[in-house]
């Protein structure tokens, strides 16, 4: 009896939250309308999640394709197939490893700031302020934020794929020699564009979700710094685990 007491506890606490975390969301997005009157701080948070973030994403995306092309080219070569590492590399970016890896890289620097920085203002009563001076916190905080991270994220991707598809071809092309032309020619003949409609579905889908997130819990956090500093944990690990869930369901309705 008490193993199915704390299981149903359980299912509710995680149905509460759910629930939780969709009537933030219906508030947010019915003030983005309203947030979008002010572009100015859409694109600061623009600035300030993505751009910032552009350093570690570029890095990341180059070692990435670079062990795209040791490891796809010593699997390819066994089949004698070194000519279609352009064609491998490319769609393990463009349909997993470039919306995932960015995801996670936005969770983990950008994210944990968002998470961080709202939680602060909560915990020095700014929001609170900010509601007894009749200014919304979610048009005048969350909004901003939350749309300049759905914005950002598959920018991100899209410069992470092309950065690592560079990696392929620095490894592949110029240490191992592979074709020039067949490296590219393959490429283009393989990849069509539902493939690079996948990548940009999912990371349009991975930035609403990892934003949401971090503003949620920066939002909801304990208003003290124990509080702050478990929201920034939790931003982290939610952001990995339903980045990779999402990224199975979309996988199996795309495929």
């Amino acid at each position: 009896m008490n193993l199915l007491r704390e299981l149903f506890e359980t299912l509710r606490a995680f149905v509460a939250a759910v629930g939780a975390v969709t009537l933030f969301l219906v508030r947010v997005l019915g003030q983005a309308p309203r947030a979008l009157v002010r572009p100015g701080l859409i694109v600061d948070q623009v600035h300030n999640v993505g751009a910032l973030s552009l350093v570690i994403i570029m890095t990341c995306g180059l070692f990435v394709g670079m062990v795209l092309g040791l490891q796809g080219y010593d699997l390819l070569q066994r089949f004698g197939s070194e000519d279609a590492l352009g064609t491998g590399a490319t769609l393990a970016l463009l349909k997993e490893l470039g919306p995932v890896v960015t995801a996670l890289l936005f969770a983990g620097r950008a994210g944990t700031a968002l998470a961080s920085e709202i939680g602060l203002m909560r915990a020095t009563d700014q929001l609170t302020a900010m509601e007894m001076m009749a200014v919304d916190p979610i048009r005048r905080v969350v909004a901003p934020r939350f749309l300049g991270g759905a914005i950002a994220v598959p920018l991100l991707t899209v410069i992470f794929i092309s950065i690592g598809i560079f990696g392929v071809q620095l490894i592949g092309v110029q240490q191992f020699g592979v074709d020039t032309a067949a490296f590219w020619s393959q490429m283009r003949a393989s990849v069509d564009m539902n493939d690079v409609l996948e990548g940009v579905i999912k990371g349009c889908v991975f930035g609403v979700a990892c934003s949401l997130v971090a503003v949620y819990e920066g939002y909801t956090a304990t208003p003290t710094p124990e509080g702050v500093g478990r929201a920034t944990t939790r931003t982290v690990v939610i952001s990995a685990v339903l980045t990779l869930i999402l990224d199975y369901m979309l996988t199996a309705v795309m495929l």
